[in-house]
């Protein structure tokens, strides 16, 4: 695996290539998915107790809770990129 560490707040990390979305927790379905994330045991609680403002959805199902809003972590994602001088996507 080549991915980058991201920081999603409170020195948790997540590996970039593992993400597959960053989304908002508003909305009844991504309630849902949290509530059925922690049914299946799947449900990662990076908030370190204060309020969610992003949920993160990576490849093998995990759902993490992250109390840093969707476009700061969006930044962090992009900004790894540029550092890297890689194009998004490019190993």
């Amino acid at each position: 695996m080549n991915g980058r560490l991201v920081n999603i707040g409170f020195g948790n990390v997540v590996l970039s290539d593992r993400v597959v979305a960053i989304v908002s927790p508003g909305s009844a379905p991504m309630k849902r998915l949290k509530e059925d994330a922690r049914d299946l045991g799947k449900l990662v609680d990076a908030t370190q107790g204060r309020r969610t403002r992003s949920i993160i959805i990576t490849d093998s199902d995990h759902v993490i809770l992250s109390a840093v809003q969707p476009e700061t972590i969006t930044q962090r994602f992009t900004a790894e990129d540029t550092v890297s001088g890689k194009p998004q996507g490019e190993d």
